[in-house]
């Protein structure tokens, strides 16, 4: 009581972490342990999460309290590495009684590391997507040598998306849903889509929709915008988030300027994601990092070509469409700068006006299956590995 009745689970309404997070994921940590040793039908395995989670395969191996659980097998998923949940030593004291020899297992670089330490103990690691593994083993602040060193039993496993709430053809956020004719859908959206963001639906309409954070590579749209917007690429583009300050004033100020030809909704909105992804071209996505990504699946989904940075999730699920196998979903770039990033655009907007391409290309997008079905058959080979 106290730790998790309030406005937000993980941060407060400004998107600030609380004061107490160590006391908090400590107690919630030890409640469900707690809950399991009394629980009468125990599981028979342990899925942890992030580094919230990321003490529970130390604590049920090295603490009396809990060593009626330590015979449970343990998968511990990285969903995002840059979050380590690391404190002082001096916060030792909130932790149960651990065996002595075992003190070196929670230590990472002279604090207390919950993510590091769920890497040494965990039966099993994986990542949200094969290539964001490959990148935390080459640089992860430090810990790259760590996860090399584990390497034995860590796998990148693709996340997927709940086909039943994107789904197309029966979607009520959309102005008309997926039938035969897939043009047809995305003419009706993109035009119920330009109206509503005063945008010219003649143009190819380009789409950012997430958080407004460097992370996000949310920072590179503004100077990105203004170069295309002087360019001969004649693009809209749509946004649709919220985020830090400065970049939701820079975009503010980009609505003024560029008025039929940028606009941006500063705000979370469900039922306007549904139709961005419904009604527009293509989907940007400049990630500086990226686990795994959803927004690219939700987009394919509807028809929304990806223009995605080279990285992590996007990297595995955005095949390039001048790669010669002919099985392109988007166009990617790999380095985080205007050239790039500007280059990526003008190959969409090239696509836009070969329309049998573009076609083939929607056809290719919307034929792929991003649901949990293949990501849940994978955990399970590894849940069956463990004897489970």
């Amino acid at each position: 009581p106290g730790k998790f009745d309030r406005a937000g689970i993980y941060a407060d309404h400004e998107g600030y972490n609380y004061s107490d997070d160590v006391e908090r994921y400590l107690s919630f940590q030890q409640a469900v342990l707690q809950w399991m040793l009394n629980s009468p039908g125990r599981p028979r395995l342990l899925h942890c999460h992030d580094h919230h989670t990321g003490l529970i395969p130390f604590l049920i191996k090295h603490c009396p309290e809990y060593r009626g659980l330590g015979w449970m097998p343990t998968v511990f998923t990285v969903h995002n590495g840059t979050y380590h949940g690391a404190y002082g030593w001096d916060k030792m004291y909130l932790l149960p009684f651990f065996e002595a020899e075992a003190r070196g297992l929670l230590d990472w670089s002279g604090n207390i590391n919950p993510l590091a330490t769920a890497i040494k103990c965990a039966g099993r690691v994986t990542t949200v997507s094969p290539s964001y593994l490959q990148e935390l083993q080459q640089n992860a602040g430090g810990m790259e040598y760590l996860l090399q060193h584990e390497q034995h039993k860590c796998v990148g496993i693709l996340n997927g998306i709940d086909a039943q709430v994107w789904n197309p053809a029966a979607d009520s956020f959309l102005a008309a849903p997926l039938g035969e004719d897939i043009t047809a859908f995305k003419k009706a959206n993109k035009e119920v889509l330009a109206r509503h963001f005063r945008l010219d639906p003649a143009r190819p309409l380009v789409s950012f929709i997430g958080r407004l954070v460097s992370q996000k590579g949310a920072d590179l749209l503004p100077d990105l915008i203004h170069r295309v917007m002087h360019s001969g690429d004649q693009l809209s583009f749509a946004v649709l988030g919220t985020g830090e300050r400065q970049l939701e004033h820079a975009f503010s100020q980009l609505n003024q300027q560029y008025p039929g030809r940028f606009s941006a909704a500063l705000e979370y909105n469900e039922g306007l994601a549904h139709l961005i992804h419904a009604g527009s071209d293509f989907l940007f996505m400049p990630s500086r990092v990226e686990p795994c990504g959803l927004n690219q699946m939700y987009a394919m989904s509807y028809g929304s070509i990806p223009v995605v940075r080279s990285v992590g999730g996007l990297k595995d699920t955005v095949p390039d469409i001048g790669e010669p196998n002919n099985a392109g979903r988007g166009i990617r770039f790999n380095q985080f700068n205007l050239d790039d990033g500007g280059l990526a655009l003008h190959r969409a907007v090239q696509l836009f006006h070969n329309f049998s391409i573009l076609e083939q290309v929607r056809e290719r997008i919307m034929r792929q299956d991003f649901s949990w079905e293949k990501s849940a058959a994978a955990y399970i080979d590894i849940y069956k590995e463990m004897g489970v």
